[in-house]
């Protein structure tokens, strides 16, 4: 059981460090902030190291009468879900009587939901930050069903890139040559980087190393107990060299040289929910095709690409389409891959319906762009629709094919475009 004394130290440590330094104002901290005033709990996920705790301090420093508890620090290993009332009371010490309670990586505590529902009861604003989808697990959900709200956070985005580099250009530059240059440069490094704030700042590959073990030791093989350590890794190495491609599970079943796919469906949930990697379903109005079909795999940051084992796939068209899908992640789309006689990258649904097809590849040419543009249109026709996109890397155009739209833009553009769609 931790003391008091401890929790005295840790939690006035916590605010001694934890002053605001210059840090790129994240793009969804207008969305979080609309919902402060609002009596739910929220919810902050997203993969180890993406910027929730720089995120945490803009949004202490649009508010006034809170507290802060960083529950990964290494000396509240023993802390337990008893010891909250005795933390209050140091918060309150240390903070004074607070209205708000920013609690950091608080899944690390179990049963951590009991206190936060107190907590709420009292009428108290609770903001939480988890590197776990498992935050919401079913007893989460239990315990506060209908009062919380979830966001996602991802790595930076390519404006967020821009912004943190400080390079002060929009799509509207892209008519003047020099400054399309410069975003093409400034495109490829982020494609090759990618999105971590401290990776970007230190550019110590070591630094991505550490927070790769940290997601695959603490956040899966150590909280779901797993004893195929060695299995777990060479799925990893798989899939990170797999990104955009499809897979079964008894496909990996079978390169794994495991007796059942259930493993591996697993290990892949896991996976996902520590944010590392997503699962792409193929879209069909049967439910059970859909989850019977193959799925595609795809990476969160392409720092990850050569810590993960084996070097990310060197195929440029599969990092633009990785690049492509985090994006529409990002953006909360409903989104699938359409396969009929033909393949299409990405379409979106909204509602019930199917609105928009989207197709990714590094440049059209002679070998592959009746292929590309079939593929399109053949979704497009399939789902009802009179205009679709093909992002690629510095292409534009518009075409018309069987009286239908297709516009081809570069990639960058896109990501640079405040409403992509």
């Amino acid at each position: 059981m931790i003391t008091k004394e401890i929790l005295r130290q840790i939690v006035m440590r916590q605010k001694e460090t934890f002053g605001s330094k210059e840090s790129v104002p994240r793009e969804i901290l207008p969305e979080i902030l609309r919902w402060m005033s609002d009596d739910r709990v929220l919810v902050i996920t997203g993969v180890r190291r993406c910027g929730k705790s720089t995120l945490l301090k803009q949004l202490m420093e649009k508010a006034s009468g809170w507290c802060y508890v960083h529950f990964e620090d290494e000396r509240m290993i023993d802390f337990a879900a008893q010891d909250f009332e005795l933390l209050n009371e140091v918060l309150i010490e240390v903070y004074g009587p607070a209205q708000i309670y920013f609690f950091d990586e608080i899944q690390n505590v179990d049963k951590f939901e009991t206190f936060v529902r107190r907590l709420q009861d009292e009428g108290k604003k609770i903001i939480i930050t988890g590197s776990n989808a498992s935050l919401l697990s079913k007893e989460f959900g239990t315990k506060l069903t209908g009062r919380y709200k979830s966001f996602e956070v991802y790595p930076f985005s390519f404006r967020e890139f821009m912004s943190f580099r400080h390079i002060n250009l929009s799509e509207k530059d892209v008519y003047s040559p020099e400054k399309k240059v410069s975003m093409l440069k400034a495109f490829r490094e982020y494609l090759t980087l990618g999105g971590l704030p401290e990776y970007l700042r230190n550019n110590d590959i070591d630094y991505v190393r550490t927070v790769y073990e940290n997601i695959l030791y603490k956040d899966i093989i150590t909280r779901y107990s797993i004893r195929r350590e060695k299995i777990l890794k060479e799925l990893v190495n798989i899939l990170a060299t797999s990104t955009s491609s499809r897979f079964t599970y008894n496909s990996l079943k079978n390169t794994l040289g495991l007796s059942n796919a259930i493993t591996v469906k697993e290990y892949i949930s896991y996976l996902c929910n520590s944010y590392l990697f997503f699962e792409l379903l193929q879209f069909s109005y049967s439910v059970r095709r859909q989850l019977g079909s193959p799925r595609k795999i795809y990476l969160i940051d392409s720092a990850f690409g050569d810590i993960c084992g084996l070097q990310f796939s060197p195929n440029k068209g599969r990092i633009l389409e990785n690049a492509v899908f985090i994006e529409l992640q990002r953006k909360g789309k409903n989104i699938y891959y359409f396969s009929d006689d033909g393949e299409c990258d990405f379409v979106i649904k909204s509602g019930t319906k199917i609105t928009e097809a989207v197709q990714v590849c590094y440049a059209l040419d002679d070998s592959n762009r009746e292929r590309e543009i079939n593929g399109l249109v053949k979704a497009m026709t399939a789902l009802k629709l009179d205009s679709g996109l093909i992002l690629t890397f510095e292409q534009r155009e518009d075409i018309h094919v069987k009286g239908k739209l297709i516009q081809i833009m570069p990639v960058f553009l896109w990501l640079l475009m405040k409403k992509p769609f």
